[in-house]
């Protein structure tokens, strides 16, 4: 297999799971690791009322099928009843096996693209976390030792928690948002710090995003934390991996969609239709990747139209369902091309290595951006709940 090869499979693990069975197959650390201060404020990627990464413009250029445009602006409400406490993927750049506490383009990037926009509904709180980086799991594609150790990692989320529950949080309702690494080490947190606690009853709701997250078929519910299926309802969890409809997982494929847990399934909960069935999507897509980079080629949305705000809205474009198929649960999505409608007829997402997508890994680039106005929606409505009832 070429050097380039190798290299792009390198780049895919760390923007997928990161977290494998192999990727967590670790040395013994020579010493442990100094405790980082979360009182410090660069200790942290966002916290509310600063200018950083979690300020980044959200405007849209909403592209309806008959070409029609319009802009839809951005507002964060800096008087949001509730709390977000997001744990952001494998991204860093940095060469060792765990990044360093300084963030990098890409850090900031994909708090831009997944979590800035929950600015809207909730006060943001993203810790800086010296995660396992795609210099480590490089190492593991090519058969080497990890040097990254997963303890750190989440040894530094749980610390950053436990900060925020002591000088920010005041009683107030928390929503739980990771992707990928982010979302293993909140599952993690979850079942160690907060199921069955008192802290619990300040949980929203848990968005585990683009990660197998076991559940219980018979209660539908990872721990005791039930799967979110109606509008409003609060304490559960929302999770699903994304495919596209026409290419599901591939038979035998380990990476998303299954559980390694007997009886156990992958949760999946659609938050565009929390009771299940098939809706659109309100997706929000950018030029951008959550690695910070520009896409090349960059996508054309519209024949004739070069929007110029940050994302771009395609109402009726993609919908998506929760779907049990080949021994999988995953929610398939589905774009529905026009040739008649002057928008793009796909959407960028898969992982491509020399060209062709890897199947394994569906649509785990834009997992998040793909039900992001949903999300919102989601969390809005569980936010008027809890304020209601606490």
């Amino acid at each position: 297999m070429s050097r380039k090869l190798w290299t792009a499979l390198g780049l895919i693990a760390g923007l997928g799971l990161g977290l494998g069975t192999a990727a967590c197959a670790q040395p013994a650390p020579a010493a442990p690791a100094t405790p980082n201060d979360y009182t410090k404020e660069d200790a942290w990627l966002c916290r509310p009322g600063r200018q950083d990464a979690c300020a980044a413009d959200q405007t849209a250029t909403v592209i309806q099928a008959d070409g029609k445009t319009s802009v839809e602006t951005f507002n964060a409400d800096p008087n949001a009843p509730i709390d977000c406490f997001y744990v952001y993927p494998t991204v860093s750049s940095d060469p060792g096996g765990n990044s360093d506490m300084t963030p990098d383009l890409p850090e900031k990037a994909v708090a831009d693209q997944q979590f800035a926009r929950f600015g809207q509904v909730c006060k943001l709180y993203a810790p800086n976390y010296r995660q396992v980086t795609i210099a480590a799991l490089r190492r593991v594609m090519m058969g080497q030792a990890s040097t990254g150790d997963s303890a750190l990692a989440y040894n530094d989320v749980r610390d950053a928690w436990n900060d925020y529950l002591a000088r920010d949080n005041h009683g107030r309702g928390v929503v739980l948002i990771g992707h990928s690494q982010g979302s293993r080490i909140l599952l993690s947190l979850i079942a160690k710090e907060i199921d069955g606690k008192p802290v619990q009853k300040r949980l929203v709701s848990a968005l585990i995003l683009g990660m197998n997250t076991p559940v219980d078929p018979a209660k539908d519910s990872y721990g005791s934390l039930p799967l979110c299926r109606k509008a409003g309802q609060i304490g559960c969890l929302i999770s699903y991996v994304s495919f596209r409809a026409d290419s599901p997982p591939p038979a035998g494929s380990k990476f998303f969609g299954k559980v390694a847990e007997p009886g156990m399934k992958a949760a999946c909960v659609n938050p565009a239709a929390l009771a299940g069935g098939s809706a659109d999507l309100k997706s929000y897509f950018s030029d951008r990747t959550i690695m910070g980079t520009a896409m090349r080629p960059a996508t054309a949305w519209a024949k004739g139209l070069d929007a110029k705000t940050p994302y771009v809205e395609l109402p009726g474009l993609v919908s998506a369902q929760c779907v049990s198929q080949g021994g999988f649960d995953y929610l398939a999505v589905t774009v529905h091309p026009d040739k008649a409608d002057p928008r793009a007829d796909n959407i960028p997402g898969d992982l491509l290595v020399l060209g062709q997508p890897l199947k394994d890994w569906g649509l785990h680039l834009v997992d998040v951006n793909l039900t992001m106005g949903n999300l919102v929606e989601v969390v809005g409505a569980q936010a008027k709940v809890y304020s209601a009832v606490k």
